[in-house]
């Protein structure tokens, strides 16, 4: 029998919503089960630092826990380097800091704000000094694919027709059109998050988790026996099929 493999999709700052979705997890699977955390932790929501905290003690604690990069992820981890890097995917006149973006919200639950006219180089200075290096230590360790024999997990997809071992990291937390638009097979069932539906969608070839967490909207779990899924809810496990 192949043992459960559990899915959280994007958290975005929601502490309480990761709570309840771990609790569900642990009333079908116990504390021992695997999660595979789909990434975007941060941004948006009220609490990134209690989020990045919660996963760290969790892993520390030695929980099966499997944590992939978000492109909001990667901003973050970026904009902590000794220099602060730009993500060139954004759209010109975006930044992490941008109101749509959702870094101002991830500073602030630090304790950081900031000003109009504000520096750059003297905010980078401030969260140097507030931010715990191992929160930047974290994010530096995501990884951005987790395959079993029968599903590959990963943040916003693949591109199509190019093998799993070949896809580049960019693609991995970007990508959007190019993949939604597949109605092929992939190697695998891909697991992932990234664009926002109003439910856990099954799409035959790929499974969205991301329902909006972000945006206030509840954050989705699911728990997979080899390409068999199920969404978790209050009221236990609800069939999620194409």
């Amino acid at each position: 029998m192949t043992a459960p493999l559990y899915a959280i999709g994007d958290i975005h700052g929601q502490l309480a919503m990761l709570e309840e979705a771990l609790a569900r997890i642990e009333a079908d699977g116990g504390p021992d089960a695997r999660v595979v955390f789909l990434g975007d932790y941060t941004d948006r929501g009220p609490d990134s630092r209690g989020v990045i905290e919660r996963l760290i003690a969790g892993q520390e604690e030695g929980r099966d826990w499997i944590c992939l990069k978000g492109n909001h992820d990667r901003m973050f981890e970026w904009f902590m380097e000794d220099i602060p890097r730009h993500d060139p995917h954004l759209l010109i006149g975006y930044h992490w800091l941008h109101e749509r973006i959702g870094g101002s919200e991830t500073l602030a639950s630090y304790g950081l704000t900031f000003k109009d006219r504000t520096r750059l180089d003297d905010l980078h200075a401030q969260a140097k000094e507030v931010i715990p290096l191992r929160h930047a230590e974290f994010l530096r360790s995501l990884t951005s694919l987790h395959e079993t024999p029968d599903l590959a997990f990963v943040h916003a997809g693949i591109v199509p027709g190019v093998p799993l071992a070949r896809q580049k990291e960019n693609d991995l937390v970007w990508i959007r059109q190019p993949f939604h638009d597949h109605t092929g097979t992939h190697p695998k069932l891909i697991v992932h998050g990234h664009t926002p539906v109003d439910c856990p969608s099954h799409y035959g070839n790929r499974i969205n988790l991301d329902s909006g967490a972000g945006y206030g909207r509840p954050l989705s779990a699911a728990v997979f026996e080899g390409r068999n899924c199920w969404q978790l809810t209050e009221n236990g496990r609800q069939p999620l099929t194409p």
